[in-house]
This record gives C-alpha cells, structure tokens and sequence, in this order.
C-alpha cells in the first residue's frame, strides 16, 4: 500500500521514536534486573538470583514483541511498505545520538524490522548491518572504572578498593584479605615482570554477578604493562571474603568463557565496558564479551560480522566438521574459523528416539541454566543466506536428504531455517588418541571432574559417550551434544537386578523393564571406550561415578533446594575453602 509523503514522514517519526522508547524500555528492566544481583548476593537468596538471571533472559524477546505489535498497529496495512521502513530507520539513526548505546540500539531496531518483515539474509534498507565492530574506534573510558595510585604499600590500597566495594553484610577479615591479596599480588608481579612496583590499581565501577560469587573486575599498571586484577568475593562464615585474586589473562578468559552463564552486571555503557575488559583479555572477542555481559543479541550481530569477514578473506566454504557423524545433527565447519554450525536432521538414527521439539528444547534448556563451565554456548540463528558455492558439493547433498525442514534451497542461494552456532573444541575420543599420555589422563580426569560440576547443577548429559565431549584451548572438557540432556531430578538412579535364570544371564537383550529416566551407573563404564590403564586412571579419580550413593547424594542435595558452589578457578588459587563446594580445576 503506497502512503503520501506527509503521512510517511509522520508515521515514520511516531514509529522512530516508538521502537527508540521500546528499546529505552528493555534496557530499564534488563537493569533492574542486573542490579538485583547486589540484593541476592547480599541476602544469600542464591535460588532467587537463578530466578532473576533466567527472567532477565526474557526482557529482551518480551520487548521486541510488545514493539512490532505496537508498530503493526500504527502503520496498519502499511506495515511492510519498505518506502515508509527506509525512512523510520533513517529518523531511528537520527535518535541515536543521544543514546549511550547506540550498537545495542541498532541491534534492537533490527530485530523489530527482521520479525515485521520475515527477512531471510540480509535486508540493509529496513535493518542496520554491522560493518564493523561496536568496539572499532572506542577509547579508554575514565568513567567506567576507579584508579588508585599505590606509591608505596599495596596492602593499604588494596583495603581501600575493598571498603569502597561494601556490601550490606561486613567483610569477616578486610584487613586480613587485603594483606592476602597484596602478598599474592607481589609475588606474582616479582616472577612474571621481576619487579614487585604497583602504579595503579584500576577498578571497573559495577560488581560482577553470577551464581553465587561476586567479582571486582580490574588491572594493574605496572610500568608499560597491564596485568589483570579479579578478585572473587564469597559469601563465608562472619561476612563476605575475597575468595582468591586471578592475575592472568588465562584465568580471566576461563571466567568470561563462552561455557558459563551470562554476567549480572549494572551496564550503563556496555561498550565502555568491554573496551576495558579487552585490554585484560585482548584474545576474547568483542562478540563473547557481549554475550557474557547478557546481551546475547548484539553478540550474536558481532558473530555475524566475524563469519562474513572470515567468507570474505578466506575464499574457504562450509565442510564436515572433525569428529563422528552425528545421528542427530549436521556439524558444518569452515577453515580456519573457530565456529562450527550445527544443523537438526529430520530424522534420527537408531536408537535415538528424540523429535527436533524436544532438542529444540534440550538447546532452550542450556541457554537457560547455569552452565558452570562445562557446557558449550550454542547460540541460535534463523533464516541465514548463503551462495551454493559456499558450500562443498557432499554437503549440499547431505543438507538436501537430510535437513529439508531446516534448509531450502533458492536459486543459486542456500537458506538457513534454523542453525546453532558454536566454538569449536577438539571431540574428547579425538584428544585421547592423539594427546600424548600425560594430556590424555588429565583430560580424563576433567572430564569426571565436568560430569560432577554439571551434576551439581542438575544437569544429567544422557549420553557419556567421550565424543559428545570437547577440550577447549584451555585443557578444559567441555559438553556439548544436547540431544539427550535432562535434570539429575529427573532421573532414577537404580542398579541392575540379578538375572533370574540362566536364560537372563547369557540373553543379548536385558531381562528387566527400564523407563526412559531410568539410570544405572554400573554401566557407565561401557560408555568410555578406553583401553585397560585409562579406565583404571578414570576409575582412580572418579570410581564414584559407578555407584548409586554419588548420584543419590547428589539429588538429595538438589531436592533440599542446596546449590552447590563450582568455582571458575583452580582449588589452588582460594584463600579458604568451602565445605560442600566443587572445586573447579579450571
């Protein structure tokens, strides 16, 4: 439907200013929400925070949706009239000069214009396209953070970043922490740069929340050198305490990894924000830390941005990725690039029983829980445009027989329905065979140590199939085959009944009736496919494991309402230890 000039020009502005006030709208209760954190970790109220992380996961879809069906009412039969979009988003840009947030913003106008439209690929008249990054360009941000010179004695100084980060509860020993955080400090400045000088201290203004911990999120300047400076705060017995102080860019790149769940963190600029956590972490990308921060669908915009590039430069196309087939999905991958692309079959294989519904939901039920450390971020995108010669011809034949309610094929341009987009890891059955043996039997016991961490959040992989597991550049293993995932809850924990004849005994097939949430864990060790003196090595370490009291105890854990600490860094680095806790050999 074709509309005047005049009316154009005022649908446009009420429209501009409409999606503008939307967008304001979401970043309040994203806000709020994030500032809750304080609140619940002051109180301790760790179930309530879970709660909170998960609704603030819901702001933004909520806001988007409330905005297209105020837009589609305003411009009625007009609403797809690309004549009056070109000139809302022109107004739109206008706006963004008085937003702290102007990436976020585009992002978010995109979103509206891409549900009002249905666009398959890209659409830069209606929708802004990122042609680089958010961060290009931004500098150093004085507002964003707190300096202290330190001329002389650390111990003081460190006292002082710790009293202007007060809680409601008391710290139980502030001059006790502050000494243990200045003396760890000195030491590892005299090994790494051989001097023990302190310039300044530097403190990102906002608390950063997650599960149960709290982080003061900072750095050292130190002649011409940046040193990380985290300090992890936990509740403990007489008040909050300094859990431990992470002083590499290794160990600040673990807690920000793209395994964990997003940050609850007050972000007035998310940009300042992340230009500050870059010369931390200069190998994070700009996306991950957007993700981190909860703003997954800018981060998901960056991703974008990375992917093109990377087709751009590197004339590479889409191929099978490393590692089994799987029976549920299709794992593309491109050279060189540290993604992989997976894609739900239309039909599983023997003996998957899954529907696509439920490992669509399975997906869901990662974005939404506490990932701690173990499970892979898979961020999902729609309706993605790509030229068929981007992709090998043994894909393409694959996609087509196998994928035909994800894919279609238009012209010379394959469409993307529906994908998941994730970090590549090395497939753990891959790393034992080609690690050398004193790297194979760490990652074993990580592993263990990952089924434990991920039971402590009720999380039951299903399937512990080494290949459904990855190791990361870090050495640390990683899940991430969701097909089969269910809560510890859920499950029935039972071992197998003796055969009641000889007939039962020497049967290929089982003599008892199993339920699908029926577990037996004598059997796991059928599932690990490794060789007499691995499985001995696993068995040394994680034995517990196979036996019914591990899982039973932890259910009643569980079931009590306990959420069990996994801290995103190595046991060796805490200054005290927890009871009840699992520590996280990061």
């Amino acid at each position: 439907m074709s509309i005047s000039e005049t009316r154009t020009e005022l649908l446009a502005e009420r429209a501009s200013r409409l999606i503008r006030d939307g967008f304001r709208g979401f970043l309040v209760e994203f806000g709020d929400l994030s500032r809750q954190a304080a609140v619940r970790f002051a109180r301790a109220e760790w179930a309530e925070g879970q709660e909170d992380a998960r609704s603030r996961l819901e702001t933004y879809p909520a806001a988007v949706s409330h905005v297209v069906a105020r837009v589609r009412e305003l411009y009625g039969d007009a609403s797809q009239d690309l004549r009056l979009w070109r000139r809302t988003k022109a107004l739109f840009a206008v706006l963004l000069d008085d937003e702290e947030n102007p990436e976020l913003a585009r992002t978010f106008f995109s979103s509206v214009s891409r549900r009002v439209f249905g666009t398959i690929g890209i659409d830069p008249e209606i929708e802004f396209v990122l042609e680089t990054s958010a961060l290009a360009g931004a500098e150093d941000d004085p507002r964003a953070y707190r300096s202290y010179a330190c001329p002389d004695m650390l111990a003081p100084v460190v006292r002082q970043i710790l009293e202007d980060y007060r809680f409601p509860v008391d710290y139980a020993d502030l001059d006790g922490d502050a000494r243990l955080v200045a003396g760890e400090v000195a030491s590892y400045l005299q090994a790494v740069i051989g001097v023990d000088q302190v310039d300044a201290f530097e403190t990102l203004v906002p608390v950063f929340y997650r599960s149960k911990g709290a982080y003061i999120i900072g750095r050292i300047r130190s002649g011409n050198q940046t040193i990380p400076f985290v300090l992890p705060l936990r509740h403990a017995e007489g008040g909050v305490a300094v859990d431990a102080v992470l002083l590499s860019s290794s160990e600040v790149s673990i807690l920000f990894s793209f395994t964990r769940s997003y940050f609850q963190v007050d972000a007035p600029c998310a940009r300042s924000l992340i230009a500050f956590l870059k010369s931390i972490i200069p190998l994070k990308s700009v996306a991950e830390l957007y993700i981190n921060l909860g703003f997954d669908k800018h981060g998901k915009a960056e991703l974008f941005l990375g992917l093109r590039r990377h087709l751009e430069s590197s004339g590479s196309r889409f191929e099978f990725a490393a590692g089994e087939v799987g029976m549920v999905m299709i794992v593309l991958t491109l050279p060189y690039y540290d993604m992989v692309f997976k894609i739900i079959r239309d039909r599983f294989a023997y003996p998957k029983s899954a529907t696509r519904e439920k490992v669509r939901r399975c997906y869901r039920m990662v974005y939404e829980a506490d990932r701690v450390g173990r499970l892979v971020e898979a961020q999902p995108f729609e309706s993605l445009r790509f030229p068929r010669s981007l992709f090998r011809r043994e894909v393409l034949a694959e996609l087509e027989q196998e994928a035909g309610h994800a894919v279609t094929f238009d012209g010379d341009d394959v469409v993307l329905e529906h994908l998941y987009m994730e970090r590549k890891v090395t497939p753990l059955n891959l790393y034992v065979q080609q690690a050398d043996q004193i790297a194979a039997r760490r990652a074993l016991v990580d592993y263990g140590d990952a089924i434990k961490e991920l039971s402590a959040a009720n999380i039951f992989p299903g399937d512990f199939l080494l290949k459904n597991f990855g190791v990361t550049r870090h050495g640390r293993v990683v899940f991430y085959d969701y097909d089969e995932l269910c809560l510890v809850t859920e499950c029935t924990f039972r071992r197998i009944p003796p055969p009641r004849t000889v007939e039962d005994e020497l049967s290929p097939e089982p003599w008892f009736v199993a339920d699908e949430f029926d577990i037996f864990p004598e059997e796991f060790h059928k599932f690990l496919e490794l060789t007499s003196p691995m499985l001995e090595v696993f068995r040394r370490h994680h034995g517990d494991l196979f036996d019914l009291p591990f899982w039973r105890g932890i259910q009643e854990r569980l079931r009590a309402g306990e959420i069990v600490d996994v801290f995103p860094y190595p046991s060796a680095r805490r200054f005290q230890r927890t009871p009840g806790g699992l520590e996280d050999e990061a």
